[in-house]
């Protein structure tokens, strides 16, 4: 069975090795597919959003997910089974967004059952000691139900819900995230782009096209990404430096016909 990691743990240290350990030690066989290790430190909404655009081009595995700003607080650690697949990691709304791209939360549990944990729980490092041990024993096969009690699939933390808006002409989207390259993705299906051939973001000139080359170099343009989702880019440059934005800022796109 596969397990898909995600995590902001980097890799300066042993903390992804120390995981990957856990796993081989209960299940031998299970194989892992590392989504990233890079998520900013702490930022579950751009965790949440690489794993939910992921999970789909993944085969069917337990997905392993650890951005925990509150590990050792009272937040619940959960696993949660989805159409297409389950999902092991905090409740503070790392893992909603995939088990929506998977077919929505059909069961949940808190994951409390000692026998499936480290024999020494820490405060600091809940991805070693209780999530990578369940992700292991549930690749292995184990019932979903004996991880712990139910959890009812209403009472899941959700983040907040990104503003998404359009009018004659305009689209009004949050930035769901930036990519490495400094492609500024909205959250906004390719549906809701108003159709037009160039147009302006902050107002900021830009085309409309299908690939980064259809803008002049340096210039923006306005495309749908591999995702299906509206995004700014900019020709050989970072499109969030030239607009000023990042995750979680209301970016507005006006189409000029």
């Amino acid at each position: 069975m596969w397990i898909s990691f995600t995590t902001d743990y980097g890799r300066l240290d042993g903390f992804v090795a120390a995981c990957h350990g856990t796993i081989a030690k209960i299940t031998p066989a299970a194989r892992i597919i590392d989504i990233t290790h890079d998520v900013p430190p702490g930022d579950v909404a751009r965790g949440s959003v690489v794993l939910a655009q992921t999970v789909n081009d993944l085969p069917a595995a337990v997905h392993l997910a650890v951005v925990d700003p509150g590990v050792g607080t009272a937040r619940r650690p959960v696993a949660l089974r989805a159409p297409g697949g389950l999902l092991v990691g905090p409740d503070n709304g790392l893992l909603i967004r995939a088990a929506d791209a998977l077919g929505g939360v059909t069961e949940a549990v808190e994951l409390r059952n000692p026998a499936w944990l480290a024999p020494i729980v820490t405060r600091t490092f809940h991805g070693r000691d209780i999530f990578a041990p369940v992700a292991a024993r549930l690749a292995g096969g184990a019932p979903l139900a004996d991880a712990g009690p139910a959890v009812e699939p209403a009472g899941l933390v959700r983040l907040p819900e990104p503003v998404v808006s359009q009018g004659d002409g305009w689209l009004e989207a949050t930035v769901l995230s930036v990519d490495r390259f400094g492609n500024v993705q909205l959250a906004a299906q390719a549906d809701l782009l108003p159709a037009g051939s160039t147009s302006r973001v902050a107002d900021q000139p830009a085309v409309i096209g299908e690939t980064f080359a259809d803008a002049a170099p340096g210039a923006l343009v306005v495309l749908v990404d591999s995702a299906g989702m509206v995004a700014v880019a900019a020709n050989g440059a970072p499109a969030d430096a030239a607009l000023g934005v990042r995750p979680g800022d209301v970016l507005r796109i006006t189409v000029e016909r």
